[in-house]
C-alpha cells in the first residue's frame, strides 16, 4: 500500500507528462552478495520499478511500484517507448516455490503504462526463459526480449497501450546465450549480442517479421551491453570476459557501415563493463565498471568502488575523457536528454548516483536512494539525427 500511497503524492507533485526527461529503474527486492556471491536476502521484498525525473540532478524518484525484475541480465532490461508512454521490463529470475532462499529462471515482459495516475502494470507477457535485456525500435512500435536460457528472442508488437506477442527469433544456438537486442535508428535492423559464444548477430526487421540473417560480428570475449549511435554509424560493446577470473576486459566499437559492419576499435577498461549508453549526440559514451566491487573481500581483486568512465568516439575511435568512482556492483547508465547529465546504478548502495558532463570532466551531484537493488536502466531512445 505504501508505493501506491507514494505514487499519489508524486503524482500530484511531478506530473509525468509534464517531465521532458523520464528514467525507469528496475530494483531487485531478491538479491544482495554476500562475500561475493549474488545470495537471496533472509526477507526478501518485492521487485519495484521506480520513475526517476531527470530534470535535475540527483534524480527524483516520482513514485515506485511493484513489478517483477531480475538481476540476471544486462542493466537494459528495461525499454521506454519514444514518447515515454510505456516502460517494459523484463524478469528472467524468481524465487523458488519450492525453496524461497534460491531463485529460478522466469519468462516474464511487464507493461507498465506511465501516463496512468498513479502510472500502472497493465499487462504481464510471456516471453521464453530467463528473459534478458529489452529494446523498443525508434517508432515505438515493436519490441525485442532477448532469451537468455533459450538461445531466442521473443518479438512483440506497440499499439497504443497495446504489446502483444509476435513470434519468436530462434538463433539456432541454445547455447549463444543472447543477452541484448538494440534496433539500428531506421528500424530495418537489429542486433543481438551473444554472451555465450562471443558474437553479435545481425537482424532482419520487416514491418513485424525479425529474422535471424545469419550473419554475425566477432567483438570480443563475452559480449553482454551494446549501444548505438543516434545516427546507427557505430555500434558500442561491453565485453564482460570470464568475469574476476579474466583480467581487465574491453569496450569495442563496430563499424555498422557498408560495406562489411566490423569492430575497428577496442579499448581495455577493467574487470567487468556491466552497463553502457551512447549519449543523445552520439559522441560519447559513458561504461560502469564493477572493478571488484562485486567480489569477496578476501579476492585481490576486491575494491570497494566501480567507476564511471566516458569515452569520446571521434574518428572510428574510443578515448577516454573523464572518470570518476561510484558506488558497489554497478549496473546501468543512463544520460539526462542534454547529454550533460549521467546517472548510474549502484546496486549494493541501493542507490542511483549522479554527475554533471561538461565535455572534459564529471562532477558528483548526488545520490537517490530507491526500494531495492537497482539493476536495469533506460530512459527513452535518443531520435535520429
Amino acid at each position: 500500500m505504501t508505493h501506491r500511497i507514494l505514487w499519489c503524492l508524486a503524482a500530484l507533485s511531478f506530473p509525468l507528462a509534464a517531465s521532458a526527461q523520464v528514467a525507469v529503474s528496475s530494483n531487485d527486492g531478491k538479491t544482495t552478495i554476500v562475500d561475493g556471491v549474488n545470495t537471496v536476502p533472509p526477507m526478501p521484498q518485492p521487485d519495484m520499478v521506480s520513475v526517476l525525473d531527470l530534470s535535475v540532478l540527483p534524480p527524483r524518484v516520482i513514485g515506485e511500484v511493484a513489478v517483477p525484475g531480475g538481476w540476471s541480465a544486462p542493466p537494459q532490461s528495461v525499454a521506454v517507448t519514444p514518447d515515454g508512454s510505456l516502460a517494459l521490463v523484463t524478469s528472467g529470475a524468481r524465487l523458488d516455490p519450492a525453496n524461497p532462499s534460491r531463485t529460478v529462471f522466469n519468462d516474464t515482459l511487464t507493461v507498465i503504462d506511465l501516463t496512468a495516475t498513479p502510472p500502472a502494470a497493465i499487462a504481464t507477457l510471456k516471453t521464453g526463459a530467463r528473459a534478458a535485456g529489452v529494446s523498443i525500435n525508434a517508432a515505438g512500435t515493436l519490441a525485442l526480449v532477448a532469451n537468455r536460457a533459450a538461445g531466442t528472442l521473443s518479438v512483440f508488437t506497440i499499439a497504443g497501450r497495446s504489446v502483444t506477442p509476435a513470434g519468436m527469433v530462434d538463433l539456432g544456438a541454445p547455447g549463444s546465450d543472447p543477452s541484448l537486442p538494440v534496433f539500428a535508428p531506421d528500424g530495418r535492423s537489429a542486433y543481438v549480442t551473444r554472451n555465450g559464444d562471443h558474437r553479435v548477430s545481425i537482424l532482419a526487421v520487416e514491418g513485424s517479421t525479425v529474422t535471424y540473417t545469419g550473419r554475425d560480428i566477432s567483438s570480443n570475449l563475452r559480449p553482454y551491453s551494446i549501444d548505438l549511435t543516434p545516427d546507427g554509424a557505430f555500434a558500442v560493446v561491453g565485453n564482460i570476459g570470464n568475469g574476476p577470473t579474466g583480467g581487465v576486459d574491453t569496450v569495442s566499437l563496430i563499424d555498422l557501415r557498408p560495406p562489411l559492419p566490423r569492430v575497428v576499435d577496442a579499448v581495455v577498461v577493467g574487470l567487468i563493463p556491466e552497463g553502457l549508453a551512447v549519449s543523445p549526440d552520439g559522441q560519447h559514451v559513458a561504461v560502469c565498471i564493477q572493478n571488484g566491487s562485486n567480489l569477496s573481500p578476501r579476492s585481490p581483486l576486491f575494491s570497494t568502488y566501480g567507476f564511471l568512465r566516458i569515452y569520446r568516439i571521434d574518428a572510428a575511435r574510443l578515448a577516454q575523457v573523464a572518470e570518476a568512482r561510484i558506488g558497489r556492483w554497478c549496473q546501468g547508465v543512463a544520460w539526462s536528454g542534454d547529454g550533460q547529465g549521467v546517472i548510474v546504478q549502484a546496486a549494493l548502495d541501493h542507490e542511483i548516483q549522479a554527475f554533471a558532463f561538461d565535455g572534459a570532466r564529471l562532477d558528483s551531484r548526488g545520490a537517490v536512494r530507491v526500494t531495492g537493488a537497482p539493476t536495469g536502466l533506460r530512459t527513452p531512445p535518443a531520435r535520429p539525427r
